[in-house]
């Protein structure tokens, strides 16, 4: 069993930072890739950054230069510092890691429950 714990959202003033943090937790025998979305109501769940396990890191336009992804050393832990927030970026953020269990088991997908991101203007 493998589980995501995030934690860092909440309220915040447009032009302000946060910091989400992300830990995979469980059966993980390697982790190939982790990532950040983002989903509003009536909306596709979208990317908000990705880091491969080499470090090659990925972002849509609408945050690039204001979202930095980054992970810890154990390489568990997956982080996303938002800076120059703006009320666009309000939405449920998820992580996402892309990861293999055990040696039975290929690359898999996991999600974390979301956790709740406000910009106020």
């Amino acid at each position: 069993q493998v589980q995501l714990v995030e934690s860092g959202g909440g309220l915040v003033q447009a032009g302000g930072s946060l910091r989400l943090s992300c830990t995979a937790s469980g059966s993980i025998m390697r982790i190939d890739y982790m990532g950040w979305y983002r989903q509003t109501a009536g909306k596709e769940r979208e990317l908000v950054a990705h880091i491969t396990s080499g470090g090659i890191t990925q972002y849509p336009s609408s945050v690039k230069g204001r979202f930095t992804i980054s992970r810890d050393n154990a390489g568990n832990t997956v982080y996303l510092q938002m800076t120059s927030l703006v009320p666009e970026d309000t939405a449920t953020y998820y992580c996402h890691f892309g990861l293999r269990p055990d040696w039975r088991q290929g690359t898999k997908d996991y999600w974390g429950k979301g956790t709740l991101i406000t910009v106020s203007s």
